[in-house]
């Protein structure tokens, strides 16, 4: 299990020099970026994919990869936005964010089909028919396909060929992207179980009831807690060690689920709610450190790096608050809602909206 940690590890140094290249930015989903970003932001390209994004974008040598609900996987310029390719899926791409490694991306669709392909030219490599729909986002580690499908399994599938490793059956859809660590892969299941499931052999191996509905994907921490906001309208804490809860919290004045996933930064935890606002609380105790109300739900989950945090809204916005104080320094408006989340990579933040267009912000 150390080893297989180590690999993770070492796989995470290995693209972290200046890159996005999946769901969170990272395997442990902590949703920090590896690059900074200036602080004066202007727009810097628009692309129009032609119908809504909701995927996330990811970012891997100088390419932006991103899906739309138009059918189409796009590869992108991160420089200047222009068409590189376009590779067409079965149905829209939802939720579901591609993944890049090894020159291969990998994302999943509406019809349950998983699609791998040439991160160079767009072409297909091969694809992988799930039982339900794919709104999770590929996990690739140890050249390993983790993702989940509405049909209630987890599926590991080998990067090279698509081939099935293993599956896990649970109790309900897998619309959460699983988080790695210490070679588990953990999912936030709409079945009220966070559960950890060995990559090498698809067993079981932690079982935590949390009795909650949870579309949001657990954010893990280095000391090894789980984080996650849920439909049961309140953002609970884990100890993965120990399997037991570390805390739980809930708006006290509005009651609404928390569909966006965690960010983890400077021992805080950041988390937009259908609330309409951005909580920010302490990551030991739970207690909530400052919030920022939009106008409309959050659901986009925050990327952070350098005591900034960068999240959209569907109130057509995206936001960049001080991780200390929660004090807004800027803001872009869309005009359609930003319920996908922001990549970042390169000194460039990246987000697509509802409308179709996709976004990428520099200095």
């Amino acid at each position: 299990m150390r080893v297989l940690g180590l690999i993770a590890a070492c796989a995470l140094t290995a693209f972290a020099a200046d890159e996005w290249p999946q769901f969170r930015g990272n395997p442990s989903l902590t949703g920090v970026a590896t690059s900074p970003v200036p602080k004066t932001l202007k727009l810097l390209w628009t692309f129009d994919a032609g119908d809504s994004i909701e995927s996330s974008a990811a970012i891997s040598e100088g390419v932006v990869y991103v899906g739309s609900q138009s059918s189409d996987l796009i590869a992108v310029s991160l420089a200047d936005g222009k068409l590189l390719w376009k590779y067409k899926v079965k149905d829209g791409i939802g939720e579901s964010s591609p993944a890049v490694h090894a020159g291969t991306v990998v994302v999943g669709d509406l019809s349950g089909t998983v699609h791998a392909v040439n991160a160079k030219d767009g072409k297909g490599l091969w694809i992988f028919s799930a039982n339900g729909e794919v709104k999770a986002s590929p996990v690739i580690v140890e050249d390993k396909v983790i993702i989940g499908s509405y049909d209630g399994t987890l599926y590991c599938l080998s990067l090279k060929d698509g081939k099935l490793a293993w599956e896990f059956h649970t109790n309900g859809p897998v619309h959460a992207t699983a988080s790695v660590s210490a070679g588990l892969a953990y999912i936030s299941g709409c079945d009220g179980v966070l559960r950890g499931i060995r990559i090498s052999d698809g067993k079981e191996v932690v079982s935590i009831t949390t009795g909650a509905y949870t579309g949001a994907s657990p954010a893990l921490s280095a000391a090894g807690s789980a984080y996650f906001g849920t439909f049961n309208n309140d953002v609970l804490a884990f100890s993965l060690k120990t399997k037991k809860p570390l805390w739980r919290y809930e708006n006290p004045q509005r009651q609404f689920p928390f569909y966006s996933s965690a960010a983890l930064a400077d021992g805080k935890v950041i988390v937009g709610g259908r609330d309409k606002i951005v909580h920010c609380l302490n990551a030991q105790t739970g207690k909530q450190l400052w919030e920022f109300a939009t106008k409309s739900r959050v659901e986009s989950s925050p990327a952070v790096i350098d005591g900034r945090a960068y999240v959209g809204s569907n109130d057509g916005r995206l936001y960049v608050l001080e991780i200390a104080t929660g004090k807004k320094l800027w803001e872009f408006e869309a005009g359609a809602p930003l319920s996908a989340s922001p990549a970042i990579a390169e000194g460039r933040i990246v987000i697509g909206s509802q409308d179709g267009k996709l976004y990428c912000f520099g200095g």
